[in-house]
């Protein structure tokens, strides 16, 4: 659930890397949320504010975390718009080390490793 609060705490962060885990537990969590308020929404209409007011407001989060998704992987945020082939990268496990996109979210280690040698 941490992950997922993560994301809206980027809420329009498009820069960096987002690690599979991070990407699939917000989907995960976003999903069941719409799909609860769908189910609300069949008993109760006017639980259909509610589904609208968090379909926006998780429109940005969702492709905020989706290009830094990309990113992780080495591509550009675009490639979010082609449906098989960006369903395929966010599966992917993310380069190793430090890209042109930021540091590697799972590793970031290497980061500090790397401005450790820079110095001596």
């Amino acid at each position: 659930m941490n992950y997922y609060f993560e994301v809206f705490k980027k809420y329009a962060d498009f820069k960096g890397r987002a690690r599979r885990k991070e990407y699939w537990m917000f989907t995960l969590f976003h999903v069941i949320i719409i799909y609860a308020l769908v189910f609300a929404m069949l008993r109760f209409p006017s639980v259909l504010y509610v589904y609208l007011i968090y379909l926006f407001a998780g429109l940005i989060p969702s492709l905020a975390v989706g290009v830094r998704r990309m990113h992780d992987v080495g591509k550009s945020g675009w490639y979010l718009l082609i449906p098989i082939y960006s369903f395929i990268l966010a599966c992917t496990n993310g380069e190793e080390g430090k890209n042109e996109y930021g540091d590697d979210p799972k590793n970031p280690g290497d980061a500090i490793e790397e401005i450790g040698t820079a110095q001596e």
